[in-house]
């Protein structure tokens, strides 16, 4: 039964042999036309790629410039973006260790929030050491040193960041983060995330660099049913996220508002790893056009 299915769905395979443990042995380009076909159902143009997701496959294997690994990483990164826009605008770090048994957390604060440095989701807030299960964090980030970031989508970047923990200031659980889509270094669309832990569950919205909504949608997330203002200082973001991109074909840059001041938050070069469409179809392609990709 197995067998006809990837007979019928070839594309499959190198999914398949990656969930086996196999996939590193897989070239990148053949298992981003897999992958591709699998999540859109037609070929991946490589040679003259015109969509947005087709040009972020095209940039994995074409633009790999060693300081993206740094960018990506959620320790080696704050450094970088300190010496760009200043270190105001970074979140402190407290610590940085190779494994949780390594965290001394006596020399942390009541409160705050650790993460892994190569990964996403790989995140446990503590509000309060005093009724904070040690053990769960313990068991979630151990999982997350564990996986391979880059498997997952040939995201390149994240091959050679070290797995480590870092734990950095609590703000707020409740932060409104920002994701600033700049093409070629302009910043010209603004995707907010809400209703994460609700409910309706996540939704999502796009605005343009004036802050007008966008009919655009992405497929497994609709928009939510209320208001979202413009930040404050939505200007000053713009203006951070255009000194962070200059000279990349295609950045998104993250940032938190949180009491009129700005946080940078991370760097992502292939959003839903170049894997989700757009509702309408067409915003697809048009994205795609502001991409210029180098020579």
């Amino acid at each position: 039964m197995k067998l006809n299915r990837y007979i019928r769905q070839p594309w499959l395979i190198p999914i398949a042999l990656q969930n086996k443990g196999l996939g590193i042995v897989i070239p990148d380009s053949v298992f981003l036309r897999s992958a591709y076909y699998s999540s859109f159902g037609n070929k991946l143009n490589l040679k003259e790629p015109k969509t947005f997701n087709e040009k972020l496959q095209w940039l994995k294997l074409n633009d790999r410039k060693m300081i993206y690994t740094t960018m990506v990483d959620k320790y080696a990164v704050k450094e970088y973006v300190a010496n760009i826009i200043g270190e105001k605008y970074v979140i402190p770090t407290f610590g940085v260790w190779n494994k949780f048994d390594e965290i001394d957390f006596s020399t942390l604060p009541r409160t705050f929030v650790l993460k892994c440095t190569h990964d996403s989701g790989g995140v446990v807030i503590c509000k309060d050491q005093s009724n904070f299960d040690f053990k769960k964090a313990r068991k979630k980030l151990t999982e997350n040193l564990h996986k391979d970031y880059y498997l997952n989508g040939r995201e390149w970047p994240y091959r050679n960041v070290k797995h480590r923990i870092i734990a950095e200031q609590y703000i707020d659980d409740n932060l409104q983060d920002y994701k600033i889509f700049c093409f070629n270094g302009k910043p010209r669309m603004t995707l907010v995330c809400s209703d994460r832990f609700t409910k309706n569950g996540l939704k999502e919205d796009f605005y343009d660099e004036n802050w007008n909504h966008l009919e655009l949608q992405r497929p497994a997330h609709g928009n939510t049913d209320h208001e979202i203002k413009c930040p404050c200082q939505y200007e000053l973001m713009k203006e951070l996220a255009a000194k962070l991109a200059e000279n990349i074909p295609f950045v998104r840059i993250d940032f938190y508002e949180h009491k009129n001041r700005v946080y940078f938050g991370e760097m992502t070069f292939y959003p839903a790893s170049g894997f989700e469409g757009f509702n309408p179809s067409e915003w697809d392609e048009k994205l795609g056009e502001w991409i210029k990709l180098p020579k």
